[in-house]
């Protein structure tokens, strides 16, 4: 069988053509021959898709950080294609854009040349002499997963990720006419300079290179610039200046494209390629920081891996834009590739939508060897030296650097960007990982060098990256060499295992490290991360008394003026607990940018309407430039009135009778029971079922002996008085009245550092089955991680999630901020409880440890009982670090002796 996939970039014979052998992403494949040796579906030949890692085709074995199992595991692949009569006096390359790890390639039985080495690079084999052009080819490829060379092993194939096999990019080839244009390498600067290096294969001395500027839609920017080629060895230096140009950055990503051609001394066009660039200088002032277009910048960077659950590393055009668009969507600018050159296509978005980029060297804490290392620096820099995003390359990771390779980035870079050695202090940067906060602070004070961790705030589970991340960044904003910093990492690399039915298997504690679920499902961290790095700061968390609609603002883009933006408001009313409509919307509006260089403040106005205190919520929306939303803040307005009268008809007396080990209330039909040892009410009776609540409101945290239980009528009202003996002075008063709503109230006051603070309940959670309030959602909180919710109403069915084992977001189980009232739903009686002040805390039962934690690092402190109105919560570490490294929003709640919390509850059990 023979298939062959054309793509011509043009009809004229002098443009470079392709001839896919394989598809060209993960969606679009092409059936080989296929024979792999070990594991599943071994020892016979079969059919694969190209292009694939074989695992995720049913193949071979999985490995994850060594190859344990199977190590000597080969693929060997069969493709027969033709190749038109026409290009028999062309040149014609095979190329392959990346083959795990080791790849032997033969065409009609011949080898095409030595064998690669290195799993991740883009290489090519002029393949002219060898085929025949009046009937099929055979390419033959032999595939192996550890390499000859123990350098390669040591640097891809025992590493902190999925170690595949396969053919995982695209195969093709590269027809070119005898003489052509190899490559090009691009300086084009902020200033307006070009200079252009053009590699020529055969072309006689005296030809001609000609370079045209473009804008993208094809019209002329300048003169064309050209010079005749004097050396066959060296390359062909064009350069030119350019006025008036628009320069490219992550918030104003211009491109430009130059058509580079080559004729003979007689002027006929030989070869003509194009290829897009921008107009940028990126370089490192020692002592000082990270400047772009002579712009001091700061990296809100995020590490990020190739991967798919179903694919691997084989992805597609339309994920990789997906990805750098959840990216920018975080409001970051800057993403590190990890831990080796991604696919062009993930570059060419990082271009074109704006996101600067380290492009990265695999050597995971080990390094190749000069010999290799070199042949694939140069494959790597060859192959991306023109994607204005790149500003900067990574020389391996966590000591795997090969010093000796250090210069050659410069050989083949003619815009000399900075090298690093992420993690160490080198060439005036400071990347240490993950560093606490007290780091920081004495790097703030004594360092020199230009601070920004390539990987800080370990993700994994639901601790690190927003966790942490408002007080961490702060105190980086302080250094005086800042230059940002990149979290650990873009999403949790599952992997569906075909040999487990799909399952998903994350390796522990191993892979589930992201801001996002393997599938891009958003964690809270996501939104936390959205207002810590908008590029527009609002500071004000609550609307003070005196609000008159103005809003100070601050500009923290790098390059963009605020008159570039938009903004909206919004004034609504929510929904009450019982009511089945939606938020309201009541007025809104638009306001046009103010205009405010980076790093200026200044005060936005909304124009609110006379009577905008009479509603119940206002938001404020930032866009960018592109009308994109950079973030929406949310402010309560007014607390929600309790219901005072109770949904009974009319009002009845309250029959109260005791035995000698509880009490029990009838009030409206409903009956209320009181364990008389501990005080705490023990269940609830309406006319509909039982409702378990019980044991409390017990002291979060503090037990308290019962002193004596006081209960008596006052007027037509029935007061149940627990009196405790107890440091905290807990004080308890239950008021029950014929025709209103339960009330509690409450007082407490606890000294020194605590976990959390307030009163709990005790509820079965395997009665519950969702939850409806109105507050910050609708995802949980930690006293480290507050940013990132809206205040609404907001409806969550209950999960067991936990962040990075599974992927049912958001989490139902957890503390929840500013919570005005609560319905907990569930198989008995829906119940609802209201508060009587802002900032109340609700606990929901308490999320399960993760099965792959092998610390308490982000297992915080919960309270004994089920549903909690808290007044402090705890806090979450990382999985490197615990809590308390993480700054002063990280440390336990601290209360003074004369610190009184008081409170006052509502039920609702109609």
């Amino acid at each position: 069988m023979c298939a062959t996939v054309f793509l011509t970039l043009n009809l004229n014979a002098q443009e470079t053509q392709y001839q896919y052998l394989s598809g060209k992403d993960k969606d679009h494949t092409v059936t080989w021959d296929f024979f792999v040796n070990t594991g599943m579906k071994s020892g016979t030949w079969d059919k694969i898709q190209v292009p694939s890692n074989w695992e995720q085709q049913g193949f071979g074995t999985y490995n994850y950080y060594k190859d344990t199992q199977n190590p000597e595991e080969t693929g060997q692949y069969k493709y027969k294609f033709k190749v038109a009569k026409s290009n028999y006096d062309k040149e014609i390359f095979i190329v392959f854009e990346a083959a795990m790890t080791e790849a032997e390639v033969k065409i009609n039985g011949k080898s095409a040349g030595a064998i690669h080495q290195g799993g991740f690079y883009t290489f090519q084999y002029n393949i002219t002499p060898l085929l025949n052009f009046d009937g099929e080819n055979l390419l033959e490829v032999k595939v192996s997963k550890q390499s000859a060379d123990k350098s390669v092993n040591n640097a891809e194939r025992k590493a902190d990720f999925w170690l595949f096999g396969g053919l995982f990019r695209p195969v093709y080839l590269k027809i070119l006419p005898k003489a052509h244009v190899d490559r090009i390498a691009i300086d084009a600067k902020a200033n307006g300079s070009f200079n252009l290096d053009a590699y020529t294969e055969n072309a006689p001395l005296g030809s001609v290179l000609k370079a045209q500027v473009q804008k993208i839609s094809g019209e002329k920017v300048g003169l064309e610039i050209s010079s005749k080629i004097t050396s066959v060895e060296n390359a062909t230096k064009l350069k030119g200046q350019f006025k008036d140009i628009n320069l490219w950055n992550p918030e104003s990503p211009n491109l430009y494209q130059v058509v580079v051609s080559l004729s003979d001394a007689n002027g006929r066009l030989i070869h003509r390629m194009k290829q897009k660039f921008g107009f940028r200088t990126a370089e490192l002032r020692p002592h000082d920081g990270f400047y772009v277009n002579n712009k001091k910048v700061i990296f809100k960077g995020v590490n990020r891996h190739s991967e798919w659950p179903e694919s691997g590393r084989t992805l597609s055009k339309v994920l990789n834009i997906e990805d750098v668009k959840l990216v920018k969507e975080m409001n970051m600018n800057a993403v590190r590739m990890s831990h080796y050159p991604p696919d062009p296509s993930f570059l060419d978005a990082c271009d074109s939508l704006g996101l600067f980029v380290i492009n990265e060297l695999t050597g995971w804490q080990a390094k190749y060897d000069t010999e290799v290392g070199t042949k694939l620096v140069k494959e790597l820099v060859v192959r991306d030296v023109n994607h204005p995003s790149i500003v900067m390359w990574a020389n391996g990771n966590e000591g795997g650097f090969n010093y000796d390779l250090d210069y050659l980035y410069a050989k083949y870079d003619n815009q000399k960007r900075l090298v690093i050695h992420p993690w160490e202090r080198f060439n005036g940067t400071d990347t240490k990982h993950y560093p606490d906060y007290n780091y920081v602070v004495n790097t703030a004070l004594y360092g020199n060098d230009v601070f920004f961790p390539t990987e800080f705030m370990h993700g994994l589970h639901d601790g690190g990256h927003g966790a942490g991340l408002d007080d961490f960044w702060s105190m980086m904003m302080k250094h005086p060499y800042a230059a940002g910093g990149f979290l650990w990492s873009f999403a949790d690399e599952g992997v569906t295992r075909l040999d487990r039915n799909g399952q998903m298997d994350i390796q522990g504690n191993a892979a589930p490290d992201g801001i996002l679920g393997p599938h891009r499902e958003k964690e809270g961290s996501f939104y936390t991360i959205k207002e810590i790095w908008s590029p527009v700061q609002i500071a004000m968390k609550d609307l003070p008394a005196n609000f008159d609609g103005k809003v100070l603002v601050e500009n923290q883009y790098s390059f963009t003026n605020l008159n570039q933006c938009s903004f909206e408001w919004k004034l609504s009313n929510l929904p009450n607990p019982v009511a089945n409509n939606q938020q309201s919307l009541v007025a809104s509006g638009k306001i046009k940018g103010i205009t405010l260089s980076p790093g200026e403040k200044g005060f936005l106005s909304i124009p609110l309407p006379a009577n905008w205190k009479s509603n119940d919520v206002l938001y404020l929306t930032a866009f960018d430039a592109f009308k994109q939303e950079l973030f929406t803040w949310s402010w309560a307005i007014k607390m929600p009135a309790a219901p005072i009268t109770n949904t009974a008809n009319s009002k009845s007396k309250i029959n109260v009778s005791e035995t000698g080990k509880a009490l029990t209330l009838v009030v409206d039909g409903i009956s209320y029971q009181f364990d008389k040892k501990t005080g705490y009410i023990q269940n609830v009776k309406n006319a509909k079922s039982e409702i378990s609540i019980s044991g409390g409101p017990a002291l979060a945290g503090v037990k308290c002996e019962l002193k004596e239980f006081k209960h008596y009528a006052s007027g037509d009202d029935y007061i149940i008085e627990p009196i405790y003996n107890n440091e905290a002075k807990f004080k308890v008063k239950w008021i029950f009245s014929s025709g209103k709503t339960v009330k509690l109230d409450y007082e407490y006051s606890v000294s020194g550092e605590v976990d959390f603070m307030g009163i709990t309940f005790n509820y079965p959670e395997e009665n519950i089955t969702g939850m409806k309030w109105e507050g910050n959602g609708p995802y949980r909180v930690w006293k480290n991680r507050l940013k990132g919710t809206t205040f609404g109403v907001w409806n969550n069915d209950f999960n067991n999630t936990i962040t990075g084992e599974s992927w049912k977001y958001p989490e139902f189980k957890g503390y929840y901020s500013n919570v005005y009232w609560v319905t907990v739903k569930n198989k008995q009686s829906p119940f609802t409880i209201y508060t009587s002040k802002k900032g109340t805390f609700f606990q929901m039962l308490k999320p399960q440890k993760a099965a792959g934690a092998t610390n308490n690092n982000t297992t915080p402190a919960f309270p004994d009982g089920d549903l909690g109105f808290l007044d402090g919560i705890s806090a979450i570490g990382t999985k490197f670090q615990a809590a308390e490294k993480l700054g002063p929003q990280s440390q336990k709640n601290m209360q003074l002796n004369y610190s009184w919390n008081k409170g006052s509850l509502w039920f609702d059990f109609n």
